[in-house]
């Protein structure tokens, strides 16, 4: 399997990556927090406006797909980029393609549902066993989550939610939205780990302590190295399992999405924590960037399932 991006594909990353920095720089997600994490619209019709939710019918595949979240989660972009990908996508909504409107999704549980960014969505699909529903964001009575993990993902919390709205998928429909999801989600993951290792690096060539850099002690460069690891051993199980996804590979896609998941999760939260380590005190503050990417990977962790429930899934199937 060739793991290596075309020319076009890296033209594609390069050009997201370049639109994230100058949209979405840090600075302005310090703004959004400041707002309660309140998603800013014109900046979402950017983010259409870049062809992000309109991908597939534009005539990428599932591994241009992958690439492109990847930067989104480098980026730290906020918002249910993910689901509107996907009703754009498998649901074929227009609205959603074109930026005009914000679907979220939730995957019902017990006792509570966890919805995210309630307050700015214009649809938010229910993801369960049976298949995907279609309701009203407003169509649930929940309850406000005072403080978030995330700032910039607010939360609300609904109560025994068992049935509502319209059914929209089911069946291998269903399927295959909840296999691509998971697998930009691992994505997003991907480059939350790779942005907490590029912050971590700086500063440990900036940060003096007994007279050098802090990156030229042994500990600290142990510390680097094991983020690298988990993190390119991590977007090479993504890449695969992309490829799979897309019929480009021999391996069961399913198995490898699964795969894909848990150690794109393990590894975001373990170079979030280790980029906050690096960084001594600072690392917990709201002025230094490396909390950040801890409480990204916490919450993307939760979507379509986490690392241990991936995990107990493919040690069943051995």
């Amino acid at each position: 399997m060739d793991f290596w991006p075309t020319d076009d594909q890296a033209a594609l990353q390069e050009g997201v990556r370049t639109f994230c920095q100058g949209r979405f720089p840090f600075e302005t997600l310090h703004d959004i927090e400041a707002a309660g994490g309140r998603i800013d619209r014109s900046a979402w019709k950017d983010i259409a406006d870049m062809g992000v939710f309109s991908l597939r019918t534009d005539g990428f595949g599932i591994t241009d797909a992958a690439l492109v979240f990847e930067e989104l989660g480098r980026a730290l972009v906020p918002g249910p980029l993910v689901a509107t990908y996907l009703a754009a996508t498998h649901l074929s909504d227009s609205a959603a393609a074109s930026g005009a409107a914000i679907i979220g999704l939730a995957e019902v549980a017990e006792p509570v549902t966890v919805i995210e960014h309630a307050d700015d969505l214009d649809v938010l699909l229910l993801l369960d066993s049976n298949g995907v529903r279609r309701m009203a964001p407003d169509a649930l009575p929940t309850d406000v989550v005072e403080r978030p993990v995330d700032p910039l993902t607010p939360l609300r919390l609904a109560h025994a939610v068992t049935a509502g709205g319209d059914m929209v998928l089911s069946g291998a429909d269903a399927r295959a939205f909840r296999l691509e999801g998971t697998l930009l989600t691992a994505a997003m993951q991907v480059g939350v780990s790779f942005a907490a290792i590029d912050l971590a690096v700086e500063y440990a060539k900036g940060r003096e302590q007994f007279g050098r850099p802090i990156g030229q002690f042994q500990a600290v460069k142990h510390m680097c190295a094991d983020m690298l690891t988990r993190a390119e051993v991590a977007r090479s199980a993504m890449y695969a399992a992309a490829a799979n996804l897309e019929g480009k590979g021999e391996d069961d896609a399913e198995h490898a999405v699964r795969v894909a998941k848990m150690l794109a999760g393990d590894a975001a939260i373990f170079c979030g924590k280790t980029g906050i380590q690096l960084h001594g005190g600072m690392g917990f503050t709201w002025e230094v960037n490396a909390q950040r990417f801890w409480k990204r990977a916490t919450v993307l962790d939760t979507h379509f399932g986490n690392s241990d429930i991936h995990a107990d899934a493919i040690a069943a199937a051995m």
